[in-house]
């Protein structure tokens, strides 16, 4: 090969590399969810895996964890042991985590079986997806966590894999 076609070669590949690095950006773009949509989100009739209604006024007050998540989602399974222990460690400082399960009631109890946590999971199905998109989640990907401040403002979210290093952070600023 000869010097014009290396710097063509390298011209093109430095192109595709900016083209990459500013699609993962749009692709990993989340907002912030309106005050519409966190009303909806407390509306919205939530069951527990079980059938049983959840009562979102208890919710209401507290710094919430909203955690989109699926069974089959490898790193929405990954992230949930430190969801759980997180959620014991802010505990008593008002601050409650709640799974939002993309998933069938039935794949969602055989999960918990399997990786039982101590937060309460509801049951989102298509819906939850739609909804997680109203809360800012553009891409409809998971995992995907919110955090609502006390006066159900939403203060941030992640779309991805959240660590408990930035969760942490998040939910200290909420507090």
């Amino acid at each position: 090969m000869n010097r014009r076609q290396w710097i063509s070669i390298t011209g093109i590949s430095l192109v595709a590399l900016l083209a990459g690095v500013l699609t993962s950006q749009w692709i990993y773009k989340t907002g912030l969810a309106s005050d519409p949509a966190i009303k909806a989100f407390f509306a919205n009739p939530w069951q527990t895996p079980d059938g049983k209604t959840v009562d979102t006024a208890q919710w209401q007050g507290k710094v919430l964890v909203v955690n989109f998540w699926a069974s089959w989602c490898p790193p929405c399974v990954e992230e949930m042991p430190t969801l759980d222990a997180l959620q014991g460690e802010f505990k008593d400082q008002n601050v409650l985590f709640v799974g939002i399960g993309i998933d069938s009631p039935s794949n969602i109890r055989q999960f918990l079986e399997m990786t039982p946590v101590s937060y309460p999971i509801v049951i989102g199905g298509l819906e939850g997806s739609n909804l997680s998109k109203q809360m800012g989640n553009s891409q409809g990907a998971l995992p995907y966590t919110i955090i609502i401040n006390a006066q159900r403002k939403a203060i941030s979210s992640k779309l991805g894999k959240i660590s408990e290093e930035e969760l942490r952070k998040s939910i200290k600023s909420a507090l």
